[in-house]
């Protein structure tokens, strides 16, 4: 079975084939850095991480384009209640969203362009517009012309007819249609902008987007990803705007289901927002990573704090059985292959759900295996095991979870628990019985988990959290 994926263009499932015979190019829409990164942020660059690392487990070299938007009407009107230069501000932001990207285990994309970068090829997509009848200047801003291309509304499935205005001016009484959306926006006091045939200014949203997707990924590219709030007007308008002017822009659409909470979109215009920062100090990151990428990408997740301490025991069961694995026969032991559920899994349109089930499969035969003492096929379980996580990014000793701690605090329970072990062991030496299991039974209550093993004591959190 080759990859399938559910293409939001067609409303349907495709075989994936993409332009170039190995190549694999995806332009994933990134943020508005106007404030901290939330749960959704890091859901979505999750799910697209899981997808370049299969398509590249397959074989093939991916080019991954994820832009930053540093320019915008929610970023201006921040930092200026804040007292602080735009610049600074979108700076700031972005910083903190390439931590939580980092955080969260997520590859660098190919290449991660600023809209601010941009301008001259936005400039250009201006002039092919105009040119081709599809713009108009009216003023100092520019416009896309909704009437002049018979196919606007294709992807998002709406009707033209029965679109109300764009709303993205103050007056939109410079259009010729409400409908019509803005390219580039006339300078205003005190805001930063931009020179342009056509007046002082500002890029429109929608703008950036087409001018670096054919900077970096050419006229015509394999994936266009992002959440599903963008389908309709940022992508509808992306791809309006570039196929007006007579590029193929994208070939698959995909689009990642929201992080809801209390059944709302998670967003920071409705004060709703769960940040990666925060959560992180509850869960390891790792453990947050697990808790956005089961569920699969197209279904919402409920964000509660009692969910997110389920997926967290659920990982620690996975890591549990790779940790002991690799104490009995070594890290590296075992091949690393990947089971046909597995595969199949991944390629029915990146189905991580029965993906993972199918490592709980293997995972209970590694168990059984441990329990006999069978070490090959301990290695084999392992090796499996790994290397399936691998795809998903949530192997337990690779990079960059290896070694990683519970907290930021690991290290002074780390010493903690040493102590009590110690202490443990001293009273088993001198057969105080009552003594090492009321030690072991006060680490339980503080959920710390102690198991004896040959090497000698391990221990690892469970449920309650240091």
């Amino acid at each position: 079975m080759s990859l399938r994926l559910f293409d939001t263009a067609t409303r349907g499932m495709r075989d994936f084939v993409s332009l170039v015979e190995g190549e694999v190019s995806i332009y994933l829409c990134g943020v508005t850095v106007q404030g901290a990164p939330h749960i959704g942020h890091a859901r979505s660059a999750i799910n697209f991480d899981i997808l370049s690392r299969w398509l590249e487990r397959s074989g093939h070299a991916v080019r991954l384009v994820r832009n930053v938007t540093d320019i915008d009407d929610k970023i201006l009107a921040k930092s200026a209640e804040a007292g602080v230069p735009w610049w600074a501000w979108a700076a700031r932001f972005e910083r903190e969203l390439s931590r939580a990207y980092e955080v969260v285990g997520c590859l660098p994309p190919t290449y991660e362009p600023r809209a601010t970068g941009h301008v001259p090829e936005m400039i250009r997509l201006m002039h092919r517009l105009i040119d081709t009848g599809h713009a108009y200047p009216a003023g100092d801003d520019v416009y896309f012309d909704v009437a002049s291309y018979p196919r606007y509304g294709e992807l998002s499935g709406q009707r033209p007819d029965q679109m109300l205005s764009a709303a993205d001016t103050d007056d939109g009484s410079a259009k010729r249609d409400p409908r019509d959306f803005a390219l580039w926006k006339g300078a205003r006091p005190g805001e930063p902008s931009w020179d342009t045939p056509w007046g002082a200014g500002r890029p429109g949203w929608h703008l950036e987007c087409s001018a670096m997707v054919e900077r970096y990924l050419g006229p015509s590219f394999d994936i266009h990803g992002g959440g599903l709030d963008l389908i309709f007007p940022h992508h509808e308008n992306e791809q309006a705007q570039s196929r007006a002017v007579g590029d193929g822009f994208a070939s698959y659409w995909m689009h990642n289901a929201w992080v809801t909470l209390g059944g709302e979109k998670m967003s920071k215009s409705l004060g709703n927002s769960t940040l990666v920062a925060d959560l992180v100090g509850e869960v390891r990151p790792v453990e947050l990573r697990y808790y956005l990428s089961a569920p699969h990408y197209r279904s919402t997740i409920e964000y509660t704090p009692d969910s997110l301490a389920e997926a967290a025991v659920a990982f620690r069961r996975i890591e549990g059985f790779v940790t002991r694995a690799a104490e009995r026969v070594g890290s590296e032991a075992g091949t690393p292959v990947l089971c046909a559920d597995f595969v199949a899994a991944m390629d029915d349109d990146l189905g991580v759900p029965a993906a993972l089930a199918s490592v709980q499969d293997i995972i209970r035969a590694g168990n059984t295996a441990l329990t006999a003492a069978d070490d090959a096929a301990v290695a084999g379980s392992l090796g499996a095991v790994r290397a399936m996580l691998g795809v998903l990014g949530l192997d337990p000793l690779a990079a960059p979870w290896a070694g990683s701690s519970d907290s930021g605090l690991r290290p002074v329970v780390d010493a903690l628990v040493g102590v009590a072990l110690e202490q443990r062991a001293a009273a088993r030496a001198r057969k105080d019985y009552a003594a090492a299991d009321a030690i072991r039974d006060r680490l339980a209550a503080a959920g710390v988990v102690v198991e004896d093993t040959a090497a000698g004591p391990r221990w690892t959190m469970e449920g309650a959290r240091s």
